[in-house]
């Protein structure tokens, strides 16, 4: 009878080390991905800003008119309030990212890893909702701008009867809703593929700490 209730000791030891050697092993994959994915969300947000640098200054070197327009845009404080809110908003979207990228990285504690995932998704999550905004707002501030700075469309504008210009307030939000649309498409695509994965590394991670 002694010896039987040595091997049952034996038995659960040797299982409790093997079950802390899995949750070991599944605690470092997770810990691996959760690194590699948010890696991953700051190389892209890296790539997002050079692209807005690049959709805003290469027509400036191609066109003329366009120049002459930016540069009477720039006279416009409230267009320069705006165009630093929103690269001032993707650098610290890229800051905040690489801090949890470096937090996730030298952190052992699982716990502490949830954190920084939960983070990390608040971060993305109000991101993509500010330049959803952004968009909302910057199409009818293009037309503004377009109105007081082209005479020709200010013209064409000043002309049109109350009908006329019904039909131009219907095609802008048209046009506004299928931008936004898009770009929410984009970002659902890109950033939302990431963060299922952080989502399914943050359940598994609730289930080790139970």
């Amino acid at each position: 009878m002694d010896e039987l209730e040595l091997l049952k000791k034996d038995w659960k030891k040797e299982q409790l080390e093997f079950n802390t050697f899995a949750d070991s092993e599944i605690y470092s994959m997770l810990h691996k991905k959760s690194s590699s994915i948010i890696k991953t969300l700051f190389y892209i947000s890296i790539a997002e800003f050079a692209f807005w640098i690049l959709v805003n200054t290469l027509p400036y070197f191609l066109s003329d008119s366009y120049e002459e327009k930016l540069e009477a845009s720039y006279e416009n404080p409230l267009f320069v309030g705006l165009s630093f809110l929103s690269f001032g908003v993707i650098i610290l979207f890229i800051y905040l990212l690489y801090n949890s990228y470096k937090s996730i990285s030298i952190t052992d504690n699982a716990k502490k890893l949830m954190e920084s995932i939960l983070r990390t998704r608040k971060v993305i999550k109000y991101y993509v909702i500010f330049n959803l905004v952004m968009i909302f707002i910057s199409i009818p501030l293009s037309l503004y701008f377009e109105f007081n700075q082209n005479p020709e469309f200010h013209e064409r504008v000043a002309s049109m009867d109350s009908g006329q210009m019904l039909v131009l307030y219907l095609i802008t939000t048209l046009v506004t809703g299928v931008i936004i649309l898009i770009f929410w498409l984009i970002y659902r695509l890109i950033y939302g593929i990431l963060l299922k994965r952080l989502n399914r590394n943050y359940d598994e991670l609730k289930k080790l700490e139970v």
